[in-house]
């Protein structure tokens, strides 16, 4: 198969463990970088060997040889650029959320559907054979019926002036971390009866950072009964980013499922009997990269595709209005 030939709009520091290291264990070339800061983007391209350096996005949107994109940049730089590169005829793997609110999510997801691409949201974590297994224990029955889901992701600060607490760059805790929680309580949807509705959140906001959330806690119902618990915030004192799910007759845990390979482990408690499972440490930017690539080069189907990214957007508004607060505004940067 013909290596997928990609290029990256920043040199943000996720995208050398998001796209750099994938790129060299899967094969993929890494044509071309481009960054706002020029000595940046020559030392992210000379670190993982990316072919050649452009004084722009658009000029790497431009570029003939890229035939996809990957977009690390900041949130609320996700929509816009993630249209730009669709009207460009590139294929993208966009950095979650997809956008910055529900109505700049439906523009990607129309952008997506009239051009024929393949885009994909980064819930890498998805692709991982932790949450695999603890979908398979759902839907086989190990743990009898759905009752409960719980996610949480906390994580200590960031610094002041970083891009994650921006209001115009569409930061917040929910939009960091957050998303991965509620992205998480939608993907038991198959075994609930169908998706989970809001029941209720709250929210605090940042000291001096009007309108941006340093934490925020939901509880969410699925149309068979069962309850989801989201809890996140930036401002905990150390990191958890584990997930629950409880049903008639037992419970799965994974401590870290968002990061699975820095701990593979999923404990299985039923009645009789409890047990540790490791599923692997290969990372998930691994295994999401050849979903991606697969998607494009045999049109496998996108686990996370255009539509699933609107419907998390949608669950994002949701809480920050339940919450007191606004959406994200989309970003005029």
């Amino acid at each position: 198969m013909e290596p997928l030939r990609i290029g990256i709009l920043g040199a943000a520091r996720i995208s050398g463990r998001a796209i750099g290291e994938p790129a060299k264990l899967t094969g993929a070339r890494l044509v071309a970088v481009a960054a706002r800061d020029a000595d940046r983007a020559e030392a992210f391209a000379a670190e993982h060997g990316v072919e050649r350096v452009h004084a722009s996005y658009q000029a790497l949107l431009d570029d003939p040889e890229v035939e996809a994109i990957y977009n690390p940049l900041a949130n609320g730089l996700h929509g816009p650029w993630n249209l730009k590169a669709l009207a460009a005829g590139k294929h993208v793997l966009t950095e979650k959320p997809s956008a910055s609110n529900a109505a700049e999510a439906m523009q990607v997801r129309d952008a997506v559907r009239s051009s024929g691409l393949v885009f994909m949201e980064a819930f890498h974590y998805a692709y991982h054979p932790v949450m695999r297994r603890l979908l398979e224990l759902v839907a086989k029955g190990e743990l009898g019926e759905l009752q409960h889901v719980e996610a949480t992701m906390v994580m200590p600060p960031p610094p002041e002036d970083d891009p994650r607490w921006s209001l115009p760059l569409a930061g917040g805790a929910v939009m960091d971390v957050g998303c991965y929680a509620l992205h998480a309580q939608r993907m038991f949807t198959p075994y609930a009866g169908g998706a989970p509705r809001l029941v209720s959140a709250r929210a605090g906001e940042r000291k001096r950072l009007p309108g941006v959330d340093e934490w925020l806690n939901a509880d969410l119902e699925f149309p068979n009964g069962a309850t989801g618990a989201v809890r996140t915030s930036m401002a905990a004192e150390e990191v958890e980013f584990s997930l629950k799910v409880v049903g008639s007759r037992g419970e799965a845990f994974a401590p870290f499922y968002v990061l699975p390979q820095r701990d593979d482990r999923v404990v299985v408690t039923t009645k009789e009997d409890t047990w540790v499972e490791h599923r692997g440490t290969r990372t998930s930017y691994t295994y999401q990269l050849e979903a991606f690539t697969g998607a494009v080069r045999n049109g496998a189907p996108v686990l996370t595709d255009v539509d699933d990214a609107l419907a998390t957007m949608e669950l994002i508004d949701a809480c920050y209005v339940a919450a007191g607060m606004t959406p994200r505004p989309a970003s005029a940067v």
